[in-house]
């Protein structure tokens, strides 16, 4: 196992998604190689997946949800350079509709909006350059650079979270939260220390379109703004703000001011694993009304190879978001949702290691809106097998990460 220590001597292991960060005790699922200067390392995962959505709005699928990544990384004098590129089959594995997902909303295809699916992400996800130059001892800045990007908005995306690692499926308040971690041109700039980051982001704040092989380049209207804290090596804490101009194509004259916040907590679990938890408050505000998501998450592993997760989210939804026909569409609902799910890893592979698993979820719609779904209490299931890299060891702190000095990476034993 190899990782960088970058700037102020924090670990890799802290890097989420984009520029966000995760506490320094997060694991890190991913295999490595040196090629002399530079250290490679490729990350991903991918569910294959039965997934079956109850109601009269409902539907089964048989699909594969994934994500991979690679990276670059090499010293550039005192400071370090990363290089990110990041991919998804999905427009093919799922299609341009995407999974099947009661009460899920966001993004449109041929026209319509989509609602009671998740969209798939597009093929490439990022494509991105990171440069971070300490200035001071105990300070550093950063400059991230994409074509396909994330910007200084929302918590660590949902598939880069520890607490989420063993569900594949969105949350329901995703475009209340983290939906802008794919973003077509992304310009970040950063201060931070070993504890506190602040950054602000110039970028596109249009919703990829339903041609998911493309890259939907448009100009730079949208910006955004973060503060995040990491108090200890088990927490970070985050909030943001940021505005977006006309984020959806079937509304073009209508801009989004998006709020949030979010804690992190990565701890120890049960019989030597691990416990991961993430809360975030997430809200969108337009034409003067607002729109709010709670969401908690959180994986406690049963030692090496067993863990149970789980979900429970609250969001206010508009007619129009979830397609009410009859319905005034700026009307708001309040619909909750309960996730519970296990996987066990159930063999070790070369690399990597394959599991399986599922997950059931039970919602809770107001009596308006149950006539739509046919039922006050739509719920559905999803079974699947999950193939990723193994954990990378530890070498000691509290990041499981390897510092890469001068000499080159050292080396430890993955392990699952």
């Amino acid at each position: 196992m190899s990782a960088m220590i970058g700037p102020l001597g924090i670990s890799h292991v802290r890097m989420g998604s984009g520029t966000t960060w995760m506490p320094d005790s997060s694991p890190m699922y991913a295999t490595h190689k040196a090629f002399g200067a530079w250290t490679a390392m490729l990350h991903g995962v991918a569910f294959g997946q039965f997934d079956h959505q109850g109601s009269d709005r409902g539907s089964a699928q048989l699909g594969i949800v994934d994500w991979e990544m690679a990276m670059l990384m090499r010293r550039v004098g005192t400071g370090l350079l990363h290089l990110h590129a990041m991919a998804s089959l999905e427009p093919l594995t799922i299609g341009a509709r995407g999974y099947p997902l009661l009460l899920q909303t966001g993004e449109s295809y041929r026209g319509r909006p989509l609602h009671d699916r998740q969209h798939p992400h597009d093929a490439v996800m990022e494509l991105a350059g990171l440069f971070q130059q300490p200035i001071r001892r105990d300070v550093a800045v950063e400059l991230y650079a994409g074509v396909a990007g994330e910007p200084a908005l929302g918590p660590v995306a949902f598939m880069h979270r520890p607490s989420a690692q063993n569900d594949p499926l969105a949350p329901l308040g995703h475009h209340w939260q983290d939906a802008t971690h794919v973003s077509y041109g992304v310009l970040t700039g950063g201060v931070y220390s070993r504890r506190w980051k602040l950054e602000g982001s110039w970028f596109n704040g249009r919703e990829p379109d339903e041609h998911r092989w493309d890259v939907d380049l448009r100009g730079l209207d949208s910006y955004s703004g973060r503060l995040t804290v990491n108090p200890t090596g088990r927490w970070s804490l985050a909030g943001w703000y940021g505005f977006l101009a006309s984020p959806e194509a079937l509304t073009p004259d209508e801009s989004v001011h998006r709020y949030g916040a979010s804690a992190m907590f990565v701890g120890n679990g049960i019989r030597g694993g691990q416990w991961a938890s993430t809360l975030v408050w997430g809200a969108n505000v337009h034409d003067g009304h607002a729109a709010n998501s709670l969401l908690a998450e959180t994986n406690v592993g049963l030692g090496a190879r067993n863990a149970v997760f789980g979900r429970v989210e609250y969001v206010r939804k508009s007619a129009g978001d979830l397609v009410l026909d009859g319905i005034d569409p700026e009307r708001q609902f309040g619909i909750g949702s309960m996730v519970a799910g296990y996987m066990r890893e159930v063999i070790s592979i070369r690399g990597g290691s394959i599991g399986i698993g599922g997950r059931v979820a039970a919602n809770l719609v107001p009596a308006t809106v149950a006539p739509f779904y046919g039922t006050r209490t739509p719920s559905g299931f999803s079974l699947f097998a999950r193939i990723r890299p193994s954990r990378m060891a530890s070498a000691g702190g509290h990041g499981g990460s390897m510092e890469m000095g001068s000499a080159g990476p050292m080396r430890g034993r993955p392990r699952p």
